[in-house]
């Protein structure tokens, strides 16, 4: 029993032997097979064959030219004023040259101004200096010559006032009436030094609004271009949106400077109007000197009569 039990066993490990090696020749043969090996390297032997000449010329071309050659950059758009105020839209462009004259208009303003008040001025401090000293009406007019000026006007407001009034005994009837008429030339030369500050404040106040108008609607053609172009890179959107800005850079520099010439304007104007306001009175008191010695007079003459 044991002897069939070990040659069942050894027939076994021999049918097991047999069955691996034969397994192992199997595997071996296909890759060690001359057909198997040969049939591979065919098609790949002539383009290997081909592409040598390629290699060998890619090889002197990098000798040659070492550097590999640069891509050309994509030509940039030059945002200057002038080349964003040239590309904006016809709108825009109006909004900024009206801002321009507006801007010019103001600097004029300025310069007249300047030159008006200064000389109204010194002519007026002059003229108070020279009637300083008079004691009548008739002795400041020869004082001041034929300078025209508001003191001038003043006095001869008093002067026909006082012809206009002779043989009236009511003094202040005179004084009132010659009052309203120094009121009116006042009143006159107010709204003469204030010539052109009107225009000044509505540039100061209506420009910046302006320029914003043209803002809005260069943005407003700057989504539409970004809409018809599908695309959001700030390279494209860039432009449209600095030329619209540029229309509110316009405003503001029309705004600023006519609010602070305004500013100082009003400051001079009320400095030479409290001038004229000291000529008025000045005409007023030689005005009630001629009157106060015409009355004295007129009583001296009635006393001699009277002593007679």
């Amino acid at each position: 029993m044991f002897r069939m039990v070990v040659k069942l066993l050894a027939a076994s490990a021999v049918v097991a032997f047999a069955s691996v090696a034969s397994a192992q020749q199997q595997t071996v043969a296909p890759a060690q097979s001359p057909a198997a090996m040969a049939q591979p390297a065919a098609p790949s032997s002539a383009p290997a064959v081909t592409a040598a000449p390629a290699a060998s010329s890619a090889t002197a071309a990098l000798v040659e030219n070492p550097t590999p050659p640069k891509l050309a950059a994509p030509t940039l758009r030059e945002l200057s004023p002038w080349s964003m105020f040239m590309s904006a839209d016809i709108l825009v462009k109006a909004v900024m040259i009206g801002l321009a004259l507006a801007s010019l208009v103001t600097w004029t303003i300025f310069i007249a101004k300047l030159i008006e008040l200064s000389l109204v001025q010194r002519g007026l401090r002059t003229a108070l200096r020279k009637i300083s000293d008079a004691r009548s009406l008739a002795e400041a007019q020869f004082a001041l010559g034929a300078r025209h000026s508001v003191l001038s006007a003043l006095l001869a407001a008093a002067m026909r006032e006082a012809r206009l009034s002779a043989g009236i005994s009511s003094d202040a009837g005179i004084k009132e009436r010659a009052a309203s008429s120094f009121a009116e030339i006042a009143r006159a030369e107010a709204r003469r030094v204030r010539l052109g500050m009107g225009l000044l404040a509505t540039i100061g106040a209506t420009s910046p609004f302006v320029g914003l108008f043209g803002t809005v609607w260069g943005i407003m053609n700057s989504f539409i271009g970004i809409s018809k172009s599908q695309t959001t890179n700030l390279a494209v959107v860039a432009p449209g949106i600095a030329e619209a800005l540029l229309a509110t850079a316009f405003g503001l520099a029309a705004a600023i400077p006519a609010v602070i010439i305004y500013n100082h304007f009003t400051r001079v104007t009320k400095s030479y109007l409290e001038l004229v306001s000291r000529s008025s009175g000045a005409a007023g008191r030689l005005l009630s000197r001629d009157l106060d010695r015409s009355h004295g007079s007129s009583v001296g003459a009635a006393h001699s009569r009277a002593a007679e």
